[in-house]
């Protein structure tokens, strides 16, 4: 597979697909409902999104089971078609307005019979499920459809499939198309359930402006390791951009209608004024307030020097930090940051106070001239409960607002939690030419805060308006916004008059910082018709589905700020236009009907936003039991070996050809090796110890030592390095003094940079990030997480959940241990691990570092270039010399023996035992999931862990060289 260069990225959210049998007899057989296909088909022309999810299932016992049909799509979707076949006969959906649907259905309302089939589940999703008896040997057909506009966010789209069958399916097949007659310039795909294993289930082709995305993997392939169960659960994403240019965008037309995309690429980026209005009331204590502080720290990080801001805080009363707006100097960012680490939370919640007071600050500003020419002024509010101090009333802290900005200012407001009434803060923001989000509470609020800073942080243009020719377009969308951010996208669609002209021209204007602006554009439509004639994937009619899309998307948005009498006469339009293409909106319900004897018809809805209260949804395997969390990995299971013990020789047996675990600073290596690190059979080892006792050698390896107190933990070495052109030669190093950042290796030639903070009283590194160049990407590792950069939109994953992404230029895997990789084929594999063991922090993995340039240079990229080992010292052959460019380090020789119980590994726990120092020590839980993580990591008869485990005998091992000095202890691993 070959995919273009990087450029900037779009992305597609589509269907998250779950289908259940929830068995309902007394002794349950699992399976007894089969899934024996499920398949998605997502046709995406000129960015909307038709999907088509169809399930088939057959009852395999001899009674009557129900089955349960659940699929997941997007919150922007409408779904536009449901049915059931049920013994050749077709059970549909009917699409009805919302008020006829209930009433025609009010009885089975009254008893609770009539459920609602669509629910909210998380925050991009809605859950849509239906169940239906199904009698012995009998088989059901479900298929539901759903139509999406894609929107452009922070340069990316992105189509979020979430498979979760619960079972293995004997055709599972999802086919992705996409087609965009701009050409596609980017394309990239990210799984959390993929593995190397599944790899050749997915296929990717493309072309200038055609790409195919095929999952399809057989049911050897869907099985998890030793076991009948199926390993798809997770997420699938695809995200692609198109090419574009610094001109009036992209006019497509087919079958009678237009959209106009507007994305202009190399606009230089406005000023802004930006007032943080920052709730720090009692309810916001503990999590909240301490993510909102780390989120506001990295943003005022992002401000442009050309950027003025300031802040305010409230609880009972408003506190602005500063009397005027100051510029994003160094000195005054330094300033904030220190005030932002400084805001505690208690008190009430004063909101009116706050907004008048920001306003006052922008109102102030521009009658003393001191906002810059041209500049955008934004404020934006972060808050999670509703108003209890002062004005109170929402409707009056609405209209206050309203009037105190009068159109010259932007709002955003983002509601943290569900304690806030979203519904207020919506219309507050709409209200004021912003938008309102929410922040969920998780461990990624914070990001989600940063996130949303990003879309607006980049103001392009304001005031754009979009012309047409009055005898050419009708029934045109919304073709003026007051501003367009950077990496967002503008899109007006409209219908072609039946005499219009040949070409059809378009004028966008708008104002940029110092001048206003206007694009030109001409289409001939008859060429532009051709363009989507020719796939024959492509739906037909799809353009005018776009058109009906986005008005009715318009048309709710303007209903939530008209008055009571212009409201009924949009709701009405946009009631119409959702019975005419058959979507299920906030305005229509669809009837799902069932077979005569059922209890009952079911009703689905469409949620909406604004619901202010928590919901939590489990789905039912097909025990009729929940499923595991999909971000949740269960026991691991035992590590299977040959029944005869294996002898380790501590946790610094963990050493594998070209790896590196965690690391230190230039200046401060001393070289000390302590141990000997080996793996060898018991009873080569017991040999070994006839041979030493025949020898005169003391040291007794059959017995271990006896004490009485527990066994004390070890702990890895937080250093492995690889010597540079050797495969079994490694230093083991740890860093014993650091100061700040850590550069750890740098190399310009392969474009890669990876620094580190290390705390040596915990000894553990508290974070570790890697920055590429090509493709311009930041991964930023800490224990709790890992949180990937690109094109200044942040994705934050959890550890041991399994990711498998493939981007031009660069592949992302994590596996459920932990593990992640960053590989490429010509580049340095590096790897990322969390360790909870003692000294728990992140560990650092190298692979494939014959391919280092030798520009590479840093802390650890050092070693890879002028070293040497000298000869034996002639006095003594137990030390040797050590040259690290131009530096020596002496080295002495010691060593200790370790050994494992092999039974006790698979039991997931183990004690080393040391005779040179008679006692034992502990393998805490984390030793032994790095076992396995290394295991996983170069597994053959080659590598040290592998020996280990599966009791493969190593090559003799040579004692290990000792270098001391002051910082780092480092130990040789030689083998012959």
């Amino acid at each position: 597979m070959k995919t273009s260069a990087p450029g900037r990225t779009c992305s597609i959210a589509m269907v998250l697909l779950s289908l259940l049998a929830v068995l309902h007899t007394s002794t349950p057989q699992k399976n007894d409902i089969d899934i024996y296909s499920l398949t998605v088909d997502s046709r995406v022309s000129s960015r909307f999104a038709h999907t088509v999810v169809t399930s088939r299932v057959v009852n395999k016992a001899n009674v009557v089971q129900e089955a349960t049909f659940q699929v997941e799509l997007p919150k922007r979707a409408f779904i536009t078609n449901f049915s059931m076949i049920i013994d050749g006969v077709t059970y549909p959906g009917n699409i009805k307005e919302k008020a006829a649907a209930q009433e025609q259905y009010s009885t089975a309302v009254a008893r609770g019979e009539s459920a609602g089939l669509i629910k909210a589940t998380g925050r991009k999703m809605e859950q849509f499920q239906v169940s239906v008896n199904v009698a012995p040997s009998a088989k059901v057909t479900f298929e539901l459809v759903y139509e999406e506009l894609l929107k452009r966010h922070l340069e990316v789209y992105e189509l979020l499939l979430k498979i979760q069958p619960q079972q293995l399916v004997k055709h599972l097949q999802m086919d992705i198309h996409i087609f965009e007659p701009q050409g596609i310039s980017f394309l990239e795909t990210e799984s959390t359930f993929m593995t190397n294993e599944l790899a050749d289930a997915l296929t990717i082709s493309r072309n200038k402006t055609k790409a195919h995305i095929r999952f399809k993997p057989t049911l050897s392939q869907q099985k998890s390791p030793g076991q009948e169960d199926t390993v798809l659960n997770g997420n699938f994403i695809i995200r692609y951009d198109v090419n574009r240019t610094l001109s009036g965008g992209s006019i497509q037309i087919e079958n009678g209608y237009f959209v106009h995309y507007f994305a202009p690429e190399g606009l230089p980026t406005i000023p802004k004024n930006v007032i943080f209005v920052i709730d720090k009331s009692g309810s916001m204590l503990g999590r909240k307030i301490q993510q909102t502080r780390e989120a506001l720290i990295k943003i005022l990080d992002d401000l442009s020097p050309r950027d003025q801001f300031n802040l305010i805080s409230f609880s009972g009363d408003a506190t602005q930090w500063k009397p005027l707006l100051v510029p994003a100097s160094a000195e005054d960012v330094n300033q904030a940051r220190r005030y932002v680490a400084g805001i505690q939370a208690q008190g009430g919640t004063n909101i009116n106070d706050a907004m008048l007071m920001a306003v006052q600050l922008l109102s102030n500003a521009n009658r003393q001239e001191l906002l810059p020419a041209g500049s955008v002024s934004l404020i934006i509010l972060l808050t999670d409960g509703d108003p209890t101090v002062g004005e109170t009333n929402p409707a009056r802290i609405q209209k206050n607002v309203q009037e105190a900005i009068a159109g010259q200012y932007s709002l955003f407001c983002l509601g943290f939690g569900f304690d806030v009434s979203y519904a207020f803060l919506e219309k507050l923001a709409l209200d004021n030419g912003g938008l309102a989000r929410r922040i969920y509470e998780d461990s990624d609020s914070a990001l989600q805060l940063q996130d949303f800073y990003q879309e607006v942080a980049n103001p392009l243009l304001t005031a754009v308006t979009f012309e047409y020719p009055s005898n050419a377009v009708e029934e045109v969308s919304q073709d003026n916004f007051r501003l367009l951010f950077k990496g967002s996208e503008i899109v007006v669609a409209g219908k072609l008059q039946d005499q219009s002209p040949d070409v059809l021209s378009a004028k966008v204007r708008g104002h940029l910082h110092m001048q206003n602006i206007t694009f030109q554009t001409e289409i001939r439509v008859a060429e532009k018709e051709e363009e989507f004639q020719s796939p024959k994937y492509i739906f037909h009619s799809f353009m005018e589905r776009l058109w009906a899309y986005l008005t009715i998307q318009q048309l709710l948005e303007k209903m939530i700020l008209a008055s009571d009498a212009e409201k009924q006469a949009l709701e009405t339009r946009a009631l119409n236009l959702s019975l005419q293409y058959s979507f299920v909106t906030p305005l229509t319900s669809m009837v799902v009907t069932k077979p005569e004897g059922e209890e009952r018809s079911e009703v689905a809805e469409k949620p909406v936003e604004t619901e202010n209260k928590r919901k939590h949804f489990h789905l039912a395997g097909p025990s009729g039991k929940a499923p595991g969390n999909p971000g949740r990995i269960g026991p691991q299971g035992p590590v299977h070996s040959p029944s005869h013990r294996l002898t380790y020789h501590g946790v610094r047996d963990l050493l594998l050809p070209d790896m590196l675990l965690a690391p230190s600073t230039p200046d401060e290596v001393d070289l000390r090796i302590k141990a000997r690190v080996s793996a060898i059979p018991s009873d080569t080892m017991t040999q070994r110890h006839q041979e030493r006792k025949h020898s005169g050698s003391s040291e007794d390896t059959s017995q271990p030592a006896k004490t009485d107190s527990p066994p004390a933990p070890i702990q890895a070495p937080p250093v492995i390095l690889t010597l540079p052109g050797q495969s079994v030669n490694h230093l083991c190093v740890d860093i014993k003094h650091s100061q700040g950042p850590m550069n750890l290796l740098s190399d310009p030639d392969q474009g890669v940079e990876v620094t580190g903070q290390y705390e040596t009283e915990k000894a553990q590194f508290s974070w570790i990030e890697v920055t590429f160049k090509n493709p311009q990407l930041q991964v930023r590792a800490s224990p709790e997480h890992v949180v990937v950069t690109r094109n200044r939109r942040n994705s934050a994953y959890k550890w041991k959940e399994t990711l498998f992404s493939v981007t031009p230029g660069l592949n992302m895997t994590m596996d459920k241990a932990g593990l992640l990789l960053l590989s490429s084929p010509d580049k340095v594999t590096i790897g990322l691990l969390p360790w909870d063991g003692p000294g728990e922090g992140l560990r650092l993995l190298l692979r494939d570092t014959d391919r280092f340039s030798s520009h590479v240079g840093g802390t650890l990229g050092q070693f890879y270039q002028g070293v040497l080992w000298g000869p034996p010292a002639a006095a003594d052959d137990s030390r040797r010399t050590l040259s690290v460019q131009g530096r020596d380090y002496s080295a002495t020789r010691m060593s200790a023996h370790h050994r494992v119980k092999r039974p006790a590994l698979e039991m997931g726990e183990a004690e080393m035992r040391s005779p040179a120092h008679g006692g034992r020590k502990r393998l805490s839980p984390g030793a032994l999931s790095l076992m396995r993580v290394l295991q996983a990591w170069a597994p053959g008869p080659g590598s040290a862990l592998p020996s280990m485990l599966w009791g493969w005998a190593p090559p003799r091992l040579h004692s290990i060289p000792c270098i001391g000095e002051a910082h780092l202890n480092i130990h040789l691993l030689l083998k012959k």
